[in-house]
């Protein structure tokens, strides 16, 4: 008896040594899964970067999602009608060709949770680069599931906004937008675009070498003459304008009231120009605007598993003011950077977001006869997201002169029988739109003005009175 019961104890010892071993390691597992899932819930800061081109990324929030956050997924938009807002939703059982842009605090989005098989159910959201039917891409909620048709599950959708996507997350980064993504439609006659990228050269006029990543503009405009040709110079102006634009995008997580504590959004980039104006145009006090070349892209931007299309349309333009009684022939080159946007805090809501640093420098100047004149060669820009404009900024740096008598001069050397000024100069105006409430923001009741930004140098002057 006493050696079975030493038996029985060593039995029973030697069953159980396992379980005692085992709970101290499972409790272990448990401990570190829930430090990661702590770790990850603290940082929060998704990657904001540009998607490959011809990206078809889809993310979705569903209702009642445990972590509240958005997925990947192998939904895609095989069609959307915008007059009727509807979509057929299709289940694409291929890879995601996106790869994933966040940071490693987006764990929740990783191909396994991507990967899980989900039917359209109302109250989905769905944010989609550009598709049939949705160039501009497509932010919807699903508010109803009308049935299946050969493409997919047909829905009807109203717009969404992007904090029920990104909600606690932060976002920022700015994206450069590839000169080649624009589609150019050039207005006038004498105008030549240039860029270059890697493998792929494109060398400006006169052998000047686009610099990597910009995209170039020359024209060449005759404008209406005042009197008599013969006695001046035909009136025209030429010049190039050399930009390399990027999309700037901030989002802050939520603050209160499901609002997210601080969002942004604007354009900016550095700026080369140079133009020559000649002769004496028939103007008027009245700028005259000659929109010469009209630029649209929709880069995607990936924000974590979210694809954030933004549109973005730059408009070329000349634009000439004066009284038509002065003769000039004037070059400048110019070259510096601007910003322009809207930025949205809870204390403030939201405000204008504008600078230009630009400088200039005279190539020949040349003023005859009282009057002034003042012409620009500037860019409109408007940004928005996903077909809604949400910024307009307008960029106009331009020269300016002014003469009373008769004042001429080249490369800085002056004969004056008068006196005369030529100055150089950056406007930088625009407005935030209502539509930037596509971030969550509360409503505001009106277009906001960006506020005038004006700077004016002198570049050459002097004479005195005959």
């Amino acid at each position: 008896m006493p050696a079975l019961a030493v038996s029985a104890l060593l039995l029973a010892a030697g069953c159980s040594s396992p379980s005692s071993q085992a709970e101290p390691s499972s409790s272990a597992a448990a401990r570190q899964a829930d430090a990661e899932t702590a770790a990850s819930a603290a940082d929060r800061s998704l990657a904001v970067a540009a998607a490959p081109t011809g990206s078809t990324a889809t993310a979705t929030a569903h209702p009642g999602d445990s972590d509240g956050r958005a997925h990947r997924t192998k939904l895609s938009v095989s069609s959307y009608d915008g007059k009727t807002r509807r979509a057929v939703i299709a289940s694409d059982t291929a890879p995601s060709a996106t790869p994933s842009a966040t940071s490693s605090s987006s764990a929740s989005a990783s191909p396994g949770a991507s990967s899980a098989p989900h039917r359209t159910a109302v109250g989905d959201v769905i944010a989609s680069a550009p598709a049939p039917g949705a160039p501009n891409g497509l932010l919807a909620e699903v508010t109803k599931v009308i049935g299946e048709t050969d493409e997919g599950t047909e829905v009807q959708t109203a717009p969404a906004q992007l904090n029920a996507l990104l909600g606690n997350d932060t976002a920022k980064g700015s994206v450069p937008v590839a000169p080649a993504a624009f589609d150019i439609d050039e207005l006038l006659p004498d105008v030549d675009v240039s860029w270059s990228k890697t493998a792929d050269v494109h060398v400006g006029p006169e052998g000047a070498t686009v610099p990597l990543g910009s995209l170039r503009l020359d024209v060449r405009a005759d404008l209406p003459t005042v009197g008599d040709t013969s006695a001046s110079a035909a009136a025209s102006v030429s010049g190039f304008v050399q930009v390399a634009p990027q999309v700037d995008f901030r989002y802050g997580g939520e603050g209160t009231d499901a609002a997210p504590a601080s969002a942004y959004l604007g354009v900016s980039g550095d700026w080369t120009s140079g133009w020559s104006l000649k002769g004496r145009a028939g103007a008027s006090a009245t700028p005259v605007r000659i929109p010469f070349a009209t630029l649209h892209a929709d880069p995607v931007l990936q924000v974590g598993p979210v694809p954030v299309v933004v549109n973005l349309d730059l408009t070329c333009y000349l634009q000439i003011s004066g009284d038509g009684r002065i003769t000039v022939d004037v070059e400048q080159s110019l070259q510096g950077d601007f910003t322009a946007g809207g930025t949205f805090g809870l204390g403030q809501g939201w405000t204008p977001v504008s600078s230009s640093n630009m400088k200039s420098t005279p190539v020949r100047t040349s003023v005859t006869t009282a009057g002034s004149v003042k012409a620009a060669l500037g860019a409109q820009a408007t940004v928005g997201l996903y077909g809604s404009v949400g910024v307009v900024a307008d960029l106009a740096p331009y020269v300016r002169g002014e003469g009373a008598g008769t004042v001429t001069g080249t490369d800085a050397v002056f004969d004056a029988a008068g006196s005369w000024a030529v100055y150089g100069g950056v406007d930088l105006s625009g407005t935030l739109r209502l539509q930037l409430t596509i971030f969550g923001t509360p409503v505001f009741q009106r277009d906001i003005p960006l506020g005038a930004l004006h700077r004016e140098w002198k570049l050459a002057g002097g004479g005195s009175a005959s």
